[in-house]
């Protein structure tokens, strides 16, 4: 008597089917065409999901560059000034400050000044 693997099959196929809801045309309908995508599509949610944190520390540098420049310095001496002051803020509490609290980000740049011409 041979195998069949007819319930098998059927489930393996509804549960990927199922995964790619969302995606367009035969993408989402059709077992081959949709499995492709979702390879596909697995792969850049893992590599983006790495990207995602260079691209928010590119923001987060950008924003406080900005910032800084208003201030009289640019990233890297206030950078440099925060470290010989022993201040701690990591970048994304910095550009947070630099865009919502535009007074307590200006004492923070004093402070690095002040550290760099001792």
């Amino acid at each position: 008597m041979r195998v069949k693997t007819g319930i098998v099959r059927h489930r393996r196929h509804k549960k990927l089917l199922k995964q790619a809801r969302g995606f367009y045309s035969g993408r989402r309908k059709h077992f081959r065409k949709a499995k492709e995508q979702l390879e596909r599509s697995l792969v850049y949610a893992y590599r983006d999901r790495r990207q995602k944190k260079r691209d928010f520390r590119r923001l987060w540098i950008t924003r406080i560059n900005a910032a800084t420049r208003l201030n009289g310095m640019n990233y890297s001496t206030f950078m440099h000034g925060l470290k010989r002051a022993n201040i701690e803020l990591d970048r994304k509490i910095l550009a947070d400050m630099a865009m919502n609290a535009p007074a307590a980000f200006a004492k923070v740049a004093e402070a690095s000044k002040a550290a760099l011409s001792k």
